[in-house]
């Protein structure tokens, strides 16, 4: 005798070897004994075989229509095998009760099942919502076939056009755009940027990064609402004439310098700061936004400001402009060069000139200095800040010594056209205005800590760099104490710590007071969306370096090992692995075959070529 049995949620045949009342001892097909509850038997049957009976049975369910099988159903819960009679006009055969059997356990959304062999119809409601689901289902498994194919095929959807941000930078593996995608990319072996750059999705693979920069951190855009600019009262006309020393793109100019000879043959050095802080109130909605975006944020072609434009044209230090300015004067020995005193003020300032690195580097630089050349406008006063300058780098006990000079690389991009310019770093114009700045900042510092005014730092001990409420040391440039306040227009921070100096200057209440809460989360705010923007700059420079590559056709480049197969460009700051370096000291210098350069990975390929120039080891 054979059986018909249920197990593992679905139905087999087997020939009954043992009947032992509540189990029986079966043989299956393949020859395999089992042992079975006698509960699980549905039907027993003498023929046909058991391979003939169950083809025959599922041949049987599928000529079922379950439709009217369902109309056939009893409103209460019934048994298979009733069913099967009701179906069929007549007492069914083994196979016809089987086959009714299978089609009502295939067909959940018409029949539940209540037990062994038992159902009961769904309710038409039910039903008629179950089959929308599943027709539901197969349309968007049709559309998703439909997608992947046309991916595979290199072919955007239409259906994409409005979801490629979202596809790109966030997918949601739950939405059928993204399992196309997927899928396409498991057929094709491409990455999701890749498959989609190859359908035409990114056309320019500048904008696919920035706009990754902007879908994480921009997600309302870069623009700003309109913003007014508090009014504050007429301030004192200084008499000095100041320019500003900046590269060419600079628009936002926070710092100028100055130059009178006093009565008694000392200099006064003026050192100016654009004061923003005036304008921009605590909490007012402009505020809000500078502290949102918290620095503006710099690219090559390209930066996001952190301040309207009208606030920006409203304090930077524009050329042949009246604009207030928070100024440290010190007096400056005029032989020794040494400080012999400063003094803070708040004040109007008239701008004369805007020098710009790029015509004022042929005229100051060392050969002009060594050979006294003064032929050129503002000559004598950076003579005299040079001179200065180098005093304050003495004082803070550095070296002069330019053997180690690093480079700066300098990025125009014009009409997607990549110019890289480097110089040395500690040129004459660089020294003058960094050695400034160290002052200013450091003076400001002191001035907050001397008078016990809350303030944020950044310090450096054994190497590390953090920011901080309290003063302390910056090991790294040899200053008691060093703040970031003369950038207020570029960074948030600077802009808080102006209020600061300006609520002392003006003997006010200070705006922040020492372990106020909000000083703690500016702090912790800017760290980190300083580190973010500053990871994306090194990126996007990444990303042209590789455009420069491409752009002037570099097949062979010379470079400078690092440390084991890590390499940089000598022409540019491009730094990579190198597999099939050969084992060099540091230093070395190699000859690489540039191959493929990935813009969307910004990864590119190359092989070792020769040795230029091997280091001792």
């Amino acid at each position: 005798m054979n059986i018909f049995y249920e197990e593992d949620g679905g139905f087999k045949v087997g020939n009954i070897l043992a009947d032992n009342t509540t189990s029986l001892q079966v043989e299956n097909t393949h020859g395999k004994r089992s042992k079975i509850k006698s509960a699980n038997v549905m039907l027993r049957f003498a023929q046909p075989g058991m391979a003939e009976f169950l083809v025959q049975a599922e041949s049987i369910s599928a000529e079922i229509d379950v439709d009217f099988l369902w109309e056939s159903c009893p409103p209460e819960e019934f048994g298979f095998d009733t069913l099967a009679q009701e179906y069929f006009g007549h007492a069914p055969t083994p196979i016809e009760a089987a086959g009714t059997l299978i089609r009502l356990h295939s067909s959940p959304m018409h029949f539940y099942k209540k037990g062994k062999g038992r159902y009961k119809s769904a309710p038409p409601e039910a039903l008629k919502s179950a089959l929308a689901g599943a027709e539901k289902k197969r349309q968007q498994v049709a559309l998703q076939t439909r997608y992947t194919e046309e991916l595979t095929a290199s072919t955007l959807p239409a259906d994409f056009a409005d979801k490629l941000p979202q596809i790109l930078y966030k997918p949601d593996r739950n939405t059928l755009e993204v399992k196309a995608v997927e899928a396409a990319c498991a057929l094709t072996h491409l990455s999701v940027a890749h498959l989609l750059h190859r359908c035409g999705a990114i056309p320019s693979t500048n904008d696919y990064h920035f706009n990754r920069f902007l879908f994480e951190n921009f997600p309302k855009g870069t623009g700003f609402p309109e913003v007014d600019i508090a009014s504050y009262p007429e301030l004192p006309k200084a008499s000095v004439n100041a320019f500003s020393i900046d590269d060419a793109t600079t628009t936002e100019i926070d710092d100028a310098f100055s130059l009178e000879q006093l009565a008694n043959g000392n200099w006064r050095v003026g050192i100016h700061i654009a004061v923003p802080a005036l304008g921009i109130l605590p909490n007012t909605p402009v505020d809000e936004i500078a502290a949102q975006r918290l620095s503006t944020v710099y690219m090559p072609g390209n930066k996001i400001t952190m301040l309207p434009d009208n606030v920006v044209q409203a304090f930077t230090l524009c050329a042949d402009q009246v604009c207030p300015a928070l100024s440290l004067y010190i007096e400056v020995d005029a032989t020794s060069f040494d400080m012999l005193s400063s003094e803070s003020r708040l004040e109007r300032l008239h701008i004369a000139a805007n020098l710009r690195h790029e015509t004022l580097e042929p005229l100051f630089n060392e050969a002009t200095i060594a050979a006294a050349k003064t032929d050129y406008k503002y000559a004598n006063e950076l003579l005299v800040l040079w001179n200065f300058a180098n005093k304050l780098e003495t004082l803070r006990g550095k070296s002069a010594d330019n053997s180690t000079q690093q480079i700066d690389y300098n990025f125009y991009v014009e009409n997607d056209h990549i110019t890289i310019n480097n110089r040395m770093r500690g040129s004459p114009i660089d020294k003058v205005v960094s050695e400034l700045m160290i002052l200013v900042n450091s003076c400001w510092g002191k001035l907050l800590a001397d008078n016990d005014i809350a303030g944020i730092y950044r310090t450096q001990n054994n190497g590390k760099v953090k920011m901080s409420t309290v003063a302390a040391p910056h090991q790294g440039l040899g200053v008691a104490q060093y703040m970031w306040s003369s950038s207020p227009l570029r960074r948030y921070v600077d802009l808080v710590n102006q209020r600061q100096i300006i609520s002392l200057l003006q003997n006010e209440a200070s705006v922040y007071d020492k372990n106020d809460t909000k000083l703690f989360a500016i702090l912790r705010d800017f760290d980190a969306a300083y580190t973010l923007y500053n990871d994306f700059q090194r990126q996007m420079e990444r990303y042209w370096c590789l455009r420069w590559l491409l752009q002037e056709k570099v097949q062979q480049s010379e470079v400078l090992v690092l440390r084991e197969n890590l390499v940089r460009f000598s022409d540019i700051p491009l730094v990579g692995r190198i597999p099939s370096l050969p084992e060099l000291p540091p230093n070395s210098r190699v000859i690489l075959e540039i191959g493929e350069i990935d813009l969307l990975d910004l990864n590119f390929n190359a092989r070792f070529i020769s040795v230029v120039e091997a280091m001792p080891a």
